[in-house]
């Protein structure tokens, strides 16, 4: 069974950095596709960055040019490094990945607070 992890939350101030993880074990397939999307309470989960094997990544408009999403060294494992944040970034921040089957996989979410 996929699981899917993300870690690297916290709390941040404003104009500083941060770097999510988002792990993935449990499957013999590749995968090719991975996303980040954030929700605040209240609100509808949102797509922020997105990036696929061999491709660059792409991102909200909220957060273009701030964010940067990257495929790690270490197998099954991506990153979204987040500059300068800002107090509007603050939300619960998910993974999806999509293996070579088709099939999509997410994990819990990791809190990232945005704070002076």
């Amino acid at each position: 069974q996929v699981h899917v992890a993300e870690s690297g939350g916290g709390l941040v101030q404003p104009g500083g950095s941060l770097r999510l993880s988002c792990s993935v074990s449990g499957s013999s397939f590749s995968f090719y596709a991975t996303n980040w999307y954030r929700q605040v309470p209240g609100k509808e989960r949102e797509w922020v960055a997105g990036i696929v094997d061999g491709g660059s990544g792409n991102y909200a408009d909220s957060v273009k040019g701030r964010f940067t999403i990257s495929r790690a060294s270490v197998e099954n494992t991506w990153y979204l490094h987040m500059n300068s944040p800002k107090p509007e970034d603050t939300a619960v921040y998910y993974c999806r990945v999509s293996d070579t089957t088709g099939v999509t996989s997410w994990g819990q979410g990791t809190q990232v607070t945005v704070s002076s």
